[in-house]
Parts: structure tokens; C-alpha cells; sequence
């Protein structure tokens, strides 16, 4: 994490976001429970100050999901990883283009 974007002003956006959604978006999507650690942008903002600064656009991750799952993710196009019920998370893993 760097950038001119991540400043004093961030630092205390992201931890009043995590107080209110303190739990690992995607491992409670897969049935786990997990203190999240950092704020993720869904969609990377890639410097845009209005996709960095909206609060929809965030969810809490833990560290692993944040660095490796999220990481491979951005990568591959589609999020590895399935539901309770087996089915994949992510509605654009390649089991369901069958």
C-alpha cells in the first residue's frame, strides 16, 4: 500500500470502516470467520480519487485474502474459492460458463 492517497485522512477512513465491518468479506463468504485487517477497493482504483473514496466500493479483508486471494483474483479475471455448498464464489469462475 502506498500512494499519495493513502495519508492521515485514509488511515482514519479505513479504521472507522473497520470498526463497523470488522469481519473478512470473502472468508465469511466461504463459511469462515475472520477479523478483517485492511480495506479493500472491489473495483482498483488505479489513482481515481472518486473510485478511492467511495465507501461502497470497500470491504474489509483479512491480510491472507487481501494479499493472495485478492492478489490472484485481479490476476485470473474470476476469485478461486466456493461456498458452503460447494458452488463457486465467484460467478465468473469458468465452472459456470458449463
Amino acid at each position: 500500500m502506498g500512494g499519495p492517497l493513502y495519508d492521515h485522512r485514509w488511515q482514519k477512513a479505513s479504521k472507522a470502516f473497520l470498526d463497523e465491518n470488522p469481519f473478512c468479506a470473502y472468508c465469511l463468504e466461504m463459511g469462515r470467520v475472520k477479523i478483517a485487517t485492511c480495506v479493500d477497493h472491489i473495483i482498483p482504483h488505479r489513482g481515481n480519487e472518486d473510485l478511492f473514496w467511495d465507501e461502497s466500493n470497500w470491504q474489509g479483508l483479512c491480510d491472507y485474502c487481501h494479499n493472495s486471494v485478492k492478489s490472484r483474483e485481479e490476476r485470473r479475471g474470476y476469485r478461486i474459492g466456493c461456498t458452503e455448498d460447494g458452488l463457486p464464489v465467484d460467478a465468473n469462475h469458468p465452472w459456470n460458463k458449463q
